[in-house]
């Protein structure tokens, strides 16, 4: 596997290419899902493709794109959010840190396109947030969130926050665990230099239902928390190094 700035200049162009589109049909008041749908998706195969990526998907079978999910994954790299658009579609939307909806062009197509925009430092602004999301899931989109909060340095998973949890109760919807493993190799935490032909495995367990849950109150919610964190370390280790 060879690195490449080049690759990266590359993909940073095939976002800004989706981006400039949104951000000018929002200032005609034009912006439409199904066409935000159909250039995420179109911009996830691209980049995926670019970046030569080899992909394996596993538990596909527990994806219904019919229904509609809180999706919670790990996060290791900027390449996680392309590769989950590549194979759960373009009805997705990521809760996101406030921080990428300050980026030019970029942040204002995100927020167009129906992205979520968290500030964890902010409680309030937080809990906001999660009632976009609802609002989000209501319409019929799926709302994907990374309860780590962060990228992990190490691909070893963080301690995870509770905001998505208080989400999948309050909708009354299941959580669909993913588990991305390899997406660290096309782009590592904090990095800017990609590097072409990384194999990923994503693992897709079967969805769990918060019913039984929510009938136990806030210690359904931790309960929650720590099924779906085994679920996507089960992923994980099932899955290897790629």
């Amino acid at each position: 596997m060879a690195k490449s700035l080049a690759l990266s200049v590359r993909n940073l162009y095939e976002t800004l290419a989706i981006s400039w589109p949104t951000v000018v049909d929002a200032a005609l008041n034009r912006v439409d899902k199904a066409t935000c749908d159909e250039r995420l998706a179109r911009w996830s195969k691209r980049v995926v493709a670019n970046a030569g990526i080899e992909l394996d998907v596993r538990g596909i079978n527990n994806y219904d794109p019919d229904k509609r999910f809180v999706i919670m994954s790990n996060h290791q790299s900027f390449y996680d959010v392309p590769v989950l658009f590549a194979v759960l579609g373009g009805n997705l939307r990521m809760i996101a840190k406030k921080e990428l909806f300050a980026v030019p062009i970029f942040g204002g197509a995100m927020r167009e396109a129906g992205f979520i925009e968290v500030d964890r430092s902010n409680r309030q602004r937080a809990l906001d947030s999660m009632k976009v999301a609802r609002a989000t899931l209501a319409k019929g989109v799926n709302v994907w969130i990374a309860p780590e909060g962060t990228r992990s340095r190490s691909g070893s998973m963080g301690v995870f926050k509770k905001g998505g949890f208080y989400l999948a109760f309050e909708s009354k919807l299941p959580v669909l665990p993913v588990s991305l493993s390899g997406t660290r190799d096309a782009l590592g935490a904090h990095a800017f230099v990609s590097t072409y032909g990384a194999r990923v495995r994503v693992t897709i367990s079967p969805p769990i239902d918060t019913a039984a849950f929510l009938a136990e109150g806030k210690p359904g919610r931790d309960r929650l928390m720590v099924v779906v964190r085994e679920a996507i370390a089960a992923g994980l280790h099932e899955q290897g190094s790629p």
